[in-house]
């Protein structure tokens, strides 16, 4: 039986946080919630990229993150986290410290500029719905003439493509902008099956993509682009979606990490007996293979670990985790999609449509999910 109101601060208001958040606020247990995180809203993430290619309303994909605290009935503190003392179970914000019996670290990832100042300086990020406005204001501009996009991964596929058919639709094409993939590897998407690849490179080819493999950013300075294999590119703008690391207070936490500075976690996704990490933030082994970066391994990673901590407060064993693997799909502008899902390959509309679905269901409100219905379903360039 709970003998006292039990503490559980949660760092980083995103997919993770959010799940777990919703779930304990309904389990019926006297709890002492806190949701902190630097950012006042939670964006959307998957369908940044929309925002430039299909015109998206921009305030379909923020919603106030108070505003969902209250439905859920838990505090909000909007603060960076700058420490955890993991031993002393406290968290060391800018103007105050906090304690906890229980911490959940879930505060996904942000851009990495592997140390390269100059670079990050100059340019452009998506990582919120700002972001992908100063973007589309850019091309509104016409202020720049090629648009690089540096990594050949999934955001950076997304990226080119949406910005494609935004030169595409309004006849910029015919005035020489033009978008160009800079990927280090010697193929994009390297790390997925071949046959992805090939309809990835198809389709890139169809929308006029120009893709260079096997080179990277040397500098970036007064509007020009220069690539290690010696080609420039003037009038430029960089969008750097080139890799991604977890929060500086993370990177300098004394426990086991990756290279990207992802958490390892037991089975149980605990950090220890009194903190969890989810998400982006983890790095969660399940049978010698470690979870991508996912936004459904991030919901259930969430709802699990509410209902271990439920088990926990009632004096319960904690349970495993075992993660579902939906599969994952890879979506392109022009209307195409390819991936893997519930173990079967698709390629066409069919995953695209599956994906737009997946994200006005997991998006929040009603008001955004029939915004976001609208919008993504009006049409794009094919």
């Amino acid at each position: 039986m709970q003998t006292k109101i039990q503490k559980i601060v949660i760092i980083g208001a995103g997919f993770a946080g959010l799940s777990l958040a919703r779930k304990l606020a309904f389990c019926g247990l006297n709890l002492d919630i806190l949701l902190v995180d630097k950012k006042s809203t939670f964006d959307f993430l998957p369908l940044l990229p929309d925002l430039i290619g299909r015109d998206l309303e921009p305030d379909y994909l923020v919603t106030d993150i108070e505003k969902i605290c209250r439905k859920y009935g838990c505090k909000f503190l909007q603060a960076d986290c700058l420490g955890i003392n993991l031993d002393k179970k406290e968290i060391r914000l800018a103007n105050e410290n906090l304690t906890y019996d229980y911490l959940i670290i879930a505060s996904g990832s942000e851009t990495n500029f592997y140390g390269n100042q100059k670079i990050k300086n100059y340019a452009y990020t998506l990582d919120n719905v700002l972001d992908a406005k100063k973007i589309v204001q850019s091309l509104k501009q016409g202020a720049h003439d090629n648009y690089v996009v540096s990594g050949g991964g999934y955001t950076g596929i997304e990226v080119a493509t949406n910005l494609q058919v935004y030169l595409i639709k309004n006849k910029l094409i015919q005035r020489g902008k033009r978008v160009i993939i800079i990927e280090r590897a010697p193929k994009i998407l390297s790390t997925l099956p071949e046959w992805m690849q090939d309809f990835v490179k198809l389709n890139l080819g169809k929308l006029g993509i120009e893709t260079i493999t096997d080179a990277v950013i040397e500098k970036a300075e007064s509007g020009s682009v220069y690539l290690s294999n010696q080609r420039v590119f003037s009038r430029a703008g960089l969008i750097w979606v080139a890799g991604v690391k977890t929060a500086a207070y993370i990177q300098n936490l004394q426990v086991a990490k990756n290279a990207q500075g992802r958490i390892n976690t037991d089975c149980f996704l605990r950090v220890n007996d009194s903190c969890f990490a989810l998400g982006d933030a983890a790095y969660f082994n399940a049978q010698d293979n470690y979870l991508r970066m996912a936004i459904q391994f991030a919901i259930t990673e969430g709802e699990h670990t509410a209902n271990n901590l439920i088990r926990l407060i009632k004096g319960k064993q904690l349970v495993k985790f075992v993660p579902l693997d939906l599969g994952y799909i890879i979506p392109l502008a022009n209307n195409r999609a390819c991936g893997k899902v519930m173990g079967l390959d698709l390629k066409g509309l069919l995953p695209l449509l599956l994906h737009y679905a997946m994200c006005i269901y997991r998006s929040h409100g009603f008001k955004n999910k029939i915004g976001l219905f609208c919008g993504l379903f009006k049409g794009g360039e094919r």
